[in-house]
């Protein structure tokens, strides 16, 4: 029996430290989950004017409508779309009827149509306030020369372009010709993982009692 206390302990207590792990995933998804649903709500709630002075923490994903004039030059920050293949993302400069500037993410183009005229228009648009977290270590410095950016850095681009540092991510537009298709907020874009560490650790939790059962079986069969 002496034998068996050391490998009948480690398996007890490493097997009840990945439950503990997988029980918390299970957890955090719950939570992961709820949130999503807010932020889903959100986006689609009813549209309201431009904040006077939006917040990150308080207004992002904030439904928005307004009216104003889409202006140029814009900027085009390197995307992909599922299904599409890689292209641009169309930020450009919103300029109010009522004299404010912001950013607009108008949507996403084609490689080929990076180019393409893109000149002014009114209109009246919806769509979602947005602090974009795409920046980190590894990502390239814009590449000024060719004018393509690799992630959307709202202060980068406001000094860029004279706007305020605040991006709203169209929705709809009552434009007569679109010149991108709109690519909204989505949580589609928020990773969850969450289910899939719940089933690696319970999943490293079953081989973990397997193992020790077989060193059990192992140690009983030598001193039979």
């Amino acid at each position: 029996m002496n034998k068996l206390l050391a490998p009948l302990l480690i398996g007890l207590i490493g097997g009840g430290i990945l439950i503990s792990l997988g029980v918390w995933q299970l957890q955090r998804m719950a939570w992961k989950q709820g949130m999503l649903e807010a932020i889903e709500a959100r986006i689609h709630d009813v549209p309201v004017a431009l904040p006077a002075s939006p917040d990150p923490e308080a207004h992002q994903y904030l439904p928005v409508r307004l009216s104003g004039t889409i202006g140029e030059p814009d900027l085009e920050v390197l995307a992909s779309v599922r299904g599409v293949g890689p292209g641009y993302r169309v930020i450009a400069p919103f300029e109010l009827d009522d004299g404010r500037r912001i950013l607009l993410d108008r949507g996403f183009v084609a490689l080929s149509a990076k180019d393409a005229p893109r000149p002014p228009v009114h209109a009246t648009i919806t769509g979602n306030l947005h602090w974009p977290d795409e920046r980190d270590a590894s990502t390239p410095v814009t590449d000024m020369e060719r004018g393509i950016w690799f992630a959307r850095d709202i202060e980068a681009m406001a000094r860029v372009l004279d706007t305020e540092p605040v991006l709203v991510v169209l929705r709809e537009s009552d434009e007569a010709v679109h010149r991108a298709t709109p690519y909204p907020v989505s949580t589609a874009d928020i990773p969850n993982r969450h289910l899939e560490y719940v089933v690696t650790w319970f999943g490293l939790a079953l081989v973990w009692f397997g193992m020790t059962g077989y060193w059990i079986w192992r140690i009983r069969r030598k001193t039979d």
